[in-house]
């Protein structure tokens, strides 16, 4: 029975996110939606010596409050490096920085693309490889899908040939249950409860940072402190 999840891109995600797509037959970018702002489509959380804070790729949306997410691009190149320094100077002293710095520095430094979106898309896709998810990434706009809300995830779960859809938690307080029932698709939602602490830099341990907090520290490890991943091959070093 072919379960996916549907979701927005997020930039570098947390651990959640990839237990996620770990957890499913295909993980559906939800990226025809509608942009929000100061949301995770375009930032995420980072551990500092000064505690918690945000890590955000500028966007121009100026204009563009009706925008969907693969339509927004990226506001100018200087971001890369920046971000990239940043986390040369969070992550440099990390047990496991080095073996996967050439990766995201290739990632950061090494690509033009200015489409939010596909930026998004190429992080998730080698953060995937990194942690040996082979699940397939695809697009909501591969698919001719529509409806609103509850509906348009049906119909994209009936597009791509699903009987069984997973949700993230939140999407309880929206979500109507007997639209699914009546198409015969399974719906669960995953849980986010258990998830164990693991080696961590800077002071009290904090789960909803970006995963690359995770790597950076456990290295060939990281499946034994994500919840769905423990069974699953260990991270590649390429």
């Amino acid at each position: 029975m072919k379960k996916i999840a549907i979701i927005q891109s997020n930039y570098i995600p947390w651990k959640g996110y990839f237990d996620i797509i770990a957890s499913v037959d295909e993980f559906v970018l939800y990226d025809d939606a509608q942009y929000t702002r100061r949301d995770w489509r375009n930032r995420n959380l980072v551990k500092t010596p000064q505690g918690v804070q945000w890590i955000t790729i500028p966007v121009e949306a100026k204009g563009k409050r009706d925008s969907l997410i693969c339509e927004m691009r990226v506001d100018g190149d200087d971001w890369r490096r920046a971000h990239w320094e940043s986390f040369r100077h969070l992550y440099g002293k990390s047990q496991f920085f080095r073996e996967y710095a050439g990766i995201f520095e290739k990632l950061y430094l090494g690509s033009e693309e200015t489409y939010l979106s596909k930026i998004n898309f190429d992080f998730i896709s080698a953060i995937c490889q990194i942690l040996g998810i082979g699940t397939p990434v695809t697009w909501s706009m591969d698919y001719k899908a529509h409806g609103t809300k509850t509906e348009r995830l049906v119909n994209l779960c009936k597009a791509a040939g699903a009987k069984s859809y997973l949700s993230g938690p939140a999407a309880r307080d929206y979500i109507e249950i007997e639209l699914f029932e009546d198409a015969g698709i399974k719906l669960e939602y995953v849980d986010y409860d258990g998830y164990p602490e693991y080696p961590q830099m800077y002071g009290e341990f904090e789960h909803g940072v970006s995963v690359l907090d995770l790597i950076f520290n456990t290295g060939p490890n990281a499946p034994q402190f994500m919840k769905f991943m423990k069974a699953e091959k260990s991270p590649s070093t390429f």
